[in-house]
Order: structure tokens, then C-alpha cells, then sequence
């Protein structure tokens, strides 16, 4: 982890540098009146939250770094001897944060000799879901890291791949009724409720500490999207008493651009006067973007959570999307194959391990990308930098 905290202090001095700019009236800022007192606090907020995590696990459980995680070479030379199998059994697959969590994993489950098997996506259907746990239980691997659709629908399935002595081990949610410890290895996940709150102080230095903004919030019985919506809000009630959010939406998918697009042309059309628009994730945010755009609103204020591509490219090329909290996906799927090693060992667990928030703004894309998904930014996102 030694590398993610460096490039995370190098993107923490980006990112103030670029605060320092906008409270001096600097370029990237829609700010009004105080836009430069907010902005110091916005950046002070930002800096006091580098190498801490906010969230607690889905049972309230206290984090463990991702840092902490670790096996020994006995331990790899022991597991690669196993000749172990693992199923990886997606919510989701179609975007930049499920791809970099499959990469770390095969990455790291290469080099401990385990054989990746299936990789499944369910389109965040819960039913596709339980159908595919039941393919992947049928070529009995030992582990299966997964990301429930449905905490509540899924729970019988992963069940029956714990009755089959499948080692489970989870990103962000939990089925209903399994514990840790006995049913599954551990749950792993990105600080999303600091990414909310990153994604809020940004929002305000944004808008100076001022203004009126909407929400669109991921309407699922989905603990970490609940995480980032409850401390955006929070965040902003709290903290910025001259900003009011006056438009709440929530969206249920599976077109999660297309109905955004429809909430955020919503807002813009009863609220004249909007400033801004946060998306609980870019995928979201593409679509308030593209009202946005449609709307003539160039000036409109976006921020939200996860580095996608398309909104990398707003980001670095100062459009509508002026920053984010970041996850680190990749090494969020590096950690999840240590603690599936963890499991095949017999190893004790800790019950909730979660990587810190890592903002990002037009002054760090770059490096942050190279932080996020350990390969350099693609040329359209290098080019919108320019």
C-alpha cells in the first residue's frame, strides 16, 4: 500500500494547491461571496481526512485498513500448492470500478497459483444473480468473491455456497443472515461514506458555501450507495448552512444514465435558479451531465463518486463535473484475493477492511487515475487535460 499512499499525499497537495487557487479567485471556481473562506475550509475538511476511513461495516463494524491485510511468503508458497479456484459473481459489470476490482483480483489470484474459473455479471438483477451463483456453484470452486444485488433476494444462494463449503468473501454488501467468521471470510469496501463526504466539501468549495443543489440517490436496499447519500447529506446540512438541497431523487436502474438524465432535466426545469447536482456514482452523473448539456447549464456544479472515464474527461477538461471521491477498485480486488487466502488458510479474518477516500479535481486527474487503476490514463483523458 506503500505506493497508493504516496500517490495519495501527491494528489492531497494537487488538490489544495487547486483550493489555495480558487480561494484567491484563481480559475476552476463558480464560488459567490466567502467563496474563499469556504474554500480553505473545504480544503482544511479534504486534507483532515487523508489516510482515515469514515464508514463502518454493514453490521457497524470498526474498519481495518486494507494496508493490514497481508500474507506472508509461507503463507502464498502454502496456497499455491492448494491448486485453489475461485468464481467471481459481479452485481455489475459494465464500468471502469468493476473492471478494476476484476483485474486486481486476477492479478492477485494469479500470483498466488489460484485459477479464476467464472466471472459473472447479473446486471444488478438479484435474480440473474441467484441463477449465476447456482452456474458457478456447479464447478465447485473453493472461493467465491462476490458483490450482492440484493442483500435480502440473494441470501438463500450464497447460503447454499457456504452448505458447499465455498469460502465467500464480499465486496461493500453482505447477504441477509450469513455471519462472519462462519459464513463468509470478511467484507471489503472503499470508504464510501468518506467519498460522500469528499464529494460534498468539493460541491461547496464549488459553490462558494452557497446555493441551492438536488440529489440523485440510488432508490436499493444497497448498504454502500445508503453510505455516500447520508453523508453527502450530511455533510452538507452540517457544514454548509448557506446551501440548501431542494430536490431529492432516487433512481433504481438498470438504465442509471437514462433515468438520472430524466431527474437532473426535472430539477433544472422546476428550479430555475439550481446550482448544482450531485449523482451517487459517475454512471449517474453521466446522464445529469448530458441534461446539463442539453439544458444550455455549462454553468451547473456536478460532483459525485467513482472515476469513470467520461467523467475523468469533464473533469480534466474543467466541463460540468468539477470533482469527486474516489475509490481505489483495483486494490480493493488485490485485498479482497489476500482475505480469500485468509479464508483457504483457515486464518482469522478481520470482519470489515475498507481503503481510504481519494478526492480528485481538474488539478489531480492524472495521478489519481494512475492511483486508481494502477495504468496510465487513457489518451482521451490525457487530452481533455491539455
Amino acid at each position: 500500500m506503500r505506493k497508493y499512499r504516496n500517490s495519495y499525499v501527491v494528489a492531497m497537495l494537487l488538490l489544495a494547491a487547486g483550493l489555495v487557487l480558487a480561494a484567491c479567485g484563481g480559475s476552476g471556481g463558480s464560488s459567490g461571496e466567502g467563496g474563499g473562506v469556504e474554500s480553505e475550509k473545504a480544503r482544511d475538511a479534504l486534507a483532515e481526512l487523508e489516510g482515515k476511513v469514515l464508514s463502518t461495516g454493514p453490521h457497524g463494524e470498526e474498519p481495518t485498513l486494507g494496508s493490514k491485510v497481508q500474507l506472508t511468503d509461507e503463507q502464498l508458497e502454502q496456497i499455491k500448492g492448494m491448486n485453489a479456484t475461485a468464481a467471481i459473481v459481479m452485481h455489475y459489470g459494465g464500468n471502469d470500478w468493476a473492471r478494476a476490482q476484476i483485474d486486481g483480483l486476477r492479478s492477485q489470484f494469479e500470483k498466488m497459483g489460484i485459477e479464476v474459473v467464472a466471472t459473472t455479471d447479473a446486471n444488478f438483477d438479484p435474480g440473474k444473480q441467484v441463477s449465476d451463483i447456482e452456474t458457478v456453484l456447479a464447478r465447485k470452486p473453493d472461493i467465491i468473491v462476490s458483490i450482492p444485488t440484493d442483500p435480502v433476494a440473494t441470501a438463500d444462494a450464497y447460503k447454499a455456497a457456504v452448505e458447499q463449503g465455498v469460502k465467500l468473501v464480499f465486496m461493500d454488501n453482505v447477504p441477509e443472515g450469513l455471519q462472519q467468521g462462519e459464513d463468509y471470510v470478511s467484507v471489503v469496501s472503499a470508504d464510501n461514506y468518506g467519498n460522500g463526504v469528499v464529494s460534498a466539501h468539493l460541491m461547496a468549495s464549488e459553490l462558494g458555501g452557497q446555493g441551492k443543489v438536488g440529489v440523485i440517490y440510488h432508490n436499493a436496499d444497497f448498504f454502500v450507495t445508503q453510505q455516500r447519500y447520508e453523508a453527502f447529506k450530511k455533510t452538507i446540512q452540517s457544514e454548509y448552512k448557506d446551501i440548501e438541497i431542494v430536490e431529492e431523487q432516487g433512481i433504481g436502474g438498470p438504465d442509471f444514465a437514462g433515468q438520472a438524465e430524466e431527474a437532473a432535466s426535472a430539477m433544472m426545469t422546476e428550479y430555475a435558479d439550481l446550482n448544482g447536482i450531485w449523482a451517487v456514482w459517475d454512471v449517474p452523473a453521466e446522464g445529469v451531465v448530458a441534461a446539463a448539456r442539453t439544458a444550455g447549464r455549462s454553468d451547473l456544479v456536478v460532483t459525485t463518486i467513482d472515476l469513470g472515464q467520461p467523467v475523468a474527461i469533464e473533469i480534466a477538461s474543467g466541463g460540468i463535473v468539477k470533482g469527486l471521491g474516489a475509490q481505489v477498485p483495483f486494490d480493493q480486488g488485490v485485498t479482497e484475493a489476500k482475505l480469500a487466502g485468509y479464508g483457504i488458510l483457515d486464518k482469522e479474518a478481520p470482519p470489515y477492511v475498507a481503503l481510504p477516500a481519494l478526492p480528485v479535481t481538474g488539478n489531480n486527474v492524472l495521478d489519481a487515475w494512475k492511483t486508481v487503476y494502477h495504468q496510465d490514463p487513457p489518451e482521451k483523458v490525457r487530452e481533455a487535460a491539455q
